[in-house]
């Protein structure tokens, strides 16, 4: 601790304290109900006091002072820390000062803490004379909790942070309010709730951890582990509560531990809780937790021969894991995180999944040579990372350095980078392709509804008023199909220009779905009623069968309802069937899909005659 009486010495600490920034910590916390104006600004005026005593102590102790909250008035503290004595003031401003005294080595603890109380307590009477300091030594307020005086911690539960730089009190308030939720709630089986972690040794941390145990070895009803989880359950949500009550943003990390599994731990020499057992701070104890702490210090508490043994083993086992984990990472994990993505390279290419060993030729084949997309040092990192994995699967390579992992993870980085690149270069291609076929499809179903008009060939520059004159007036088409044709035609120039955007491609490929479907529907609907002229339906029997002629060729449907037995003939100059043979759905299906303009039909007595004799019986023609 540096000596105060040297004014030299204090005009330095002075120039290294100037424009020190007073953390703006709020005095009522986050959620409270509303205060009256009146009360607000006598808040106002207490904090700006309060921040400005906070800088006047900080430019004297820097470092030292690691807390300052406003504590509660006189009036609002529960009887056991209330001051009987103390004389009425509603201006009195209660304020705490937690001082670390951790490395002080100069003077006894009481005589530092009597003259940084005399100094401290100065400053705040220059400021304002109602401004009542109390100041605790951060050993003090270990001690307390040694000895089970938890009455500072009730106190510092109810205080206001105003300067909490490595959040102390913050964990002291969050940690109080947890224990006093848990202990309501669980008391008869918790023994000892522990602060620990390197907060509570003083230094930064990013979090708050407690400790707390509990005891199962009264427990009849239930299994041990099962009481643990239960109660672990709820004393983590009682943690987010705590939280939110308490406003404090730091992660609030709850360890549980029943009391068995504690003692074996100690039994067995558990790093965990031998540091838990030397650094940790109890905050409520039944007796557990101080008479072990106390023992570990005696030298009373030592591993056995056993758990010395076990840790000693411990060391080679987890170093020979860590070799099979780097193992793992080079015969596994580097192999598959870029063999995936290549092999999806490849998929979207249009190629379904090959072998890994196709995909190193594949790759070298398409993308480098064929479609030059992709520069050749890639795939021969392909094939490194993959003679390395063949390698540790056959066992010729039996350890690997860090450094060897290392130049392999650079280099699968730097390939999935690649890959990404050249998913957008297929994803662009396969676009601009698409509207080529997109075109080409447009046509060729313009051109085949034309044709079954008669109209098989045409100049192309009379193609719209051609569809305009035949299709939609005719036939009635949507006007609006010319305008997709014009746009589809206009996709196409463009990317044959280079020019076609994403966004033109996909509508163009929307409407082009659309145009086509409405012309296939249209030419299957007028050869649907086409094809109905060619069909002559007769009864025999109790059935009903089809005869269709189309051009030359006639089918006989004997049962219409099965549709199993069709025979096939050809039609004769005289009107009848001759070279009947049996035939297929298939077959029929073919001869209609070529069917162009379909025939009206016309019964003569010599297709009747010859209907008779394939089906064996008398017919008659159903209208």
């Amino acid at each position: 601790m540096p000596k105060q009486d040297k004014n030299t010495q204090k005009d330095e600490k002075k120039e290294e304290n100037q424009g020190i920034q007073v953390p703006q910590a709020p005095l009522v916390p986050e959620g409270m109900p509303s205060i009256p104006p009146e009360m607000q600004e006598k808040l106002k005026a207490i904090k700006e006091k309060l921040d400005n005593f906070t800088k006047k102590i900080l430019e004297k102790f820097d470092k030292y002072i690691i807390g300052v909250a406003l504590m509660p008035p006189d009036k609002m503290l529960p009887p056991e820390l209330r001051d009987e004595k103390a004389e009425d003031n509603p201006d009195k401003i209660n304020t705490l000062v937690l001082v670390d005294d951790s490395d002080s080595t100069k003077m006894p603890k009481q005589e530092l803490g009597a003259k940084l109380e005399q100094i401290i307590k100065g400053i705040a009477k220059e400021i304002d004379p109602n401004i009542s300091v109390e100041i605790l030594l951060s050993s003090e307020l270990k001690e307390s909790c040694y000895d089970a005086k938890y009455d500072v911690l009730k106190m510092i539960a109810m205080s206001a942070p105003v300067y909490d730089p490595a959040d102390m009190i913050a964990a002291l308030k969050i940690s109080e309010v947890h224990k006093t939720m848990v202990l309501k709630k669980f008391e008869k089986y918790i023994v000892s709730y522990v602060a620990a972690g390197s907060l509570f040794r003083g230094e930064k941390s990013n979090d708050i951890d407690v400790y707390i145990v509990i005891d199962d070895t009264d427990v009849k009803k239930m299994p041990r582990a099962e009481l643990k989880d239960k109660l672990r359950a709820i004393i983590i949500g009682m943690g987010f509560d705590a939280a939110r009550i308490t406003g404090v943003k730091k992660q609030f990390h709850v360890q549980t531990y029943i009391l068995t599994d504690f003692w074996d731990s100690v039994k067995d020499a558990n790093p965990v809780i031998y540091t838990f057992l030397r650094d940790g701070v109890p905050l409520y104890d039944r007796g557990v937790f101080m008479p072990w702490k106390l023992l570990l210090q005696m030298g009373r508490i030592r591993p056995s021969p056993e758990s010395i043994d076990m840790n000693m083993d411990i060391g080679e086992k987890l170093v020979q894991r860590a070799k099979q984990k780097l193992l793992s990472i080079l015969g596994e994990d580097l192999f598959y995180a870029i063999l995936n993505p290549t092999q999806a390279a490849l998929m979207l290419y249009g190629i379904p999944p090959p072998t890994p060993k196709e995909t190193i030729q594949l790759m070298d084949d398409i993308f480098v040579k064929k479609e030059k997309m992709l520069e050749k040092k890639y795939v021969d990192v392909l094939a490194k990372v993959r003679q390395a994995y063949k390698d540790v699967e056959h066992g010729k390579v039996t350890s690997v350095t860090g450094k060897e992992i290392d130049d392999l993870l650079k280099d699968a980085e730097d390939y999935l980078a690649r890959i990404k690149k050249l998913f957008k270069q297929i994803e662009e291609k396969a676009e601009k392709e698409s509207i080529l076929d997109v075109y080409d499809s447009c046509m060729a179903i313009t051109r085949d509804i034309l044709a079954e008009k008669g109209i098989k060939s045409f100049d192309d520059k009379e193609l719209y008023n051609i569809f305009k004159a035949r299709l939609v007036k005719e036939d009635g088409i949507p006007e609006k199909f010319v305008r997709i044709l014009k746009d589809v035609e206009k996709a196409k120039e463009d990317f044959l220009l280079g020019k076609v955007s994403k966004q033109e491609v996909q509508k163009v490929k929307k409407d082009a779905r659309v145009f086509i479907k409405a012309l296939v529907e249209h030419m299957q609907r007028k050869k649907s009623v086409s094809l109905e002229k060619t069909k002559i339906r007769f009864k025999y029997g109790e059935k009903i069968g089809e005869l269709l002629v189309l051009d030359e060729t006639a089918f006989v449907l004997k049962d219409i309802e099965k549709r199993d037995e069709i025979l096939s003939a050809t039609l004769n100059k005289q009107g009848g069937l001759e070279n009947a043979k049996k035939s297929s759905a298939e077959e029929l299906e073919k001869h209609i899909s070529k069917l162009v303009s379909p025939m009206r039909m016309s019964i003569k007595e010599r297709l009747l005659e010859d209907l008779r004799t394939l089906v064996g019986a008398d017919i008659e023609i159903l209208l």
